[in-house]
């Protein structure tokens, strides 16, 4: 499942940091914090490696 956004592909990388022991999850909020309680290391991984050339910086709301 590809990030779908820029944003969702950074809050994803600071999940993935905080799961790795490389920041405080304490350091984490909102939809970081939500990725990092409800998701694995292998899926926070996927979101965090998509390519951001063509995405967009926030989702489009419909």
């Amino acid at each position: 499942m590809p990030a779908s956004s820029r944003a969702q592909q950074k809050a994803a990388g600071a999940a993935l940091a905080a799961k790795r022991g490389e920041q405080p999850e304490s350091d984490l909020v909102g939809a970081s914090k939500d990725m990092f309680d409800s998701m694995t290391e292998a899926e926070l991984e996927e979101l965090a490696s998509t390519a951001h050339d063509d995405l967009p910086e926030h989702a489009p709301k419909d």
